[in-house]
């Protein structure tokens, strides 16, 4: 039996800077956050995630390093500053409109907590706790003070999490035996542990008959090699294979996805590879 499916790789992204995280928006586009590791400055791109298109490029805020992104709800990429450098908590929302490149409100006030029907929640730190707000998600105007109504706020955010899945994206899960999983598949990644030094989880997606997957193989300095393959579930034959860190001394987990009939691969901590699954 002969495979069908083909992976042919679409096009690649890189500015030669650490690529920090790879953020889907809900309109077919792709905000990449990337770190210059010498001068620790941030820099946002946005690119049409099909064609690899900029929509914007090296975007920076006034602070270029203590900047990060909460989340992104319908083409607005709402940005945070840290309390204090050395902390990791969040404080201020700036509000981006990616199609118009444009801050369209800010407010050093709240903190941000989730959107939700097109209402974005927050609150004020108080010496004793929070105080709660919805606001207009274009505006950062004022719905309602909710005061300190932490009960609604948790009902709320599990509906957010709830709603926030992404339907026509696949992210990998790590083999696990004991997991319902198809002996084809138990199979191939048994031969695999037969004949490589595996460090570390194997993560994994099926995909319209590919078993698509990456794990670590310790090279002969003790360092570890990041592999990605495609192998085709039925016949066992790979199909597509790519070394994607050829030496790093940690693991690196969450390294590829899927959306639609996109692979995205993330190669030597700097370089977005996509290709089309056919």
């Amino acid at each position: 039996m002969l495979y069908k499916m083909k992976i042919k790789q679409r096009y690649t992204y890189s500015n030669k800077r650490q690529l920090w995280r790879l953020l889907p928006a809900d309109s077919g586009k792709l905000i990449i956050e990337e770190r210059d590791v010498d001068s620790k400055e941030v820099y946002f791109n946005c690119i049409d995630i099909y064609s690899g298109k900029d929509i914007f490029k090296n975007y920076q805020l006034e602070e270029k390093s203590w900047i990060g992104i909460e989340y992104i709800y319908k083409d607005i990429i709402f940005f945070h500053h840290y309390v204090k450098p050395d902390m990791p908590e969040h404080t201020g929302i700036i509000a981006f409109d990616i199609n118009s490149k444009k801050i369209i409100w800010a407010s050093n006030e709240y903190v941000f907590l989730f959107v939700l029907n097109e209402i974005l929640y927050c609150y004020k730190p108080k010496f004793e706790g929070r105080h709660f707000y919805s606001l207009n998600y274009k505006t950062g105007e004022i719905i309602e003070d909710l005061g300190d109504n932490a009960g609604l706020i948790n009902d709320e955010r599990n509906t957010a999490m709830n709603n926030e899945l992404f339907s026509d994206y696949l992210f990998p899960e790590p083999f696990n035996n004991t997991k319902n999983i198809s002996s084809e598949i138990t199979k191939i990644f048994q031969n695999l542990k037969n004949e490589f030094v595996i460090f570390g989880n194997i993560e994994f997606i099926t995909k319209n008959g590919l078993l698509l997957f990456n794990y670590h193989k310790i090279t002969d300095n003790g360092n570890f090699k990041n592999i990605f393959n495609a192998i085709d579930i039925l016949t066992g034959l790979r199909i597509f294979e790519l070394v994607m860190n050829n030496q790093t001394k940690v693991l690196m987990p969450d390294s590829f996805f899927v959306k639609d009939n996109l692979l995205f691969l993330l190669k030597e901590k700097n370089r977005l590879v996509v290709c089309s699954i056919e």
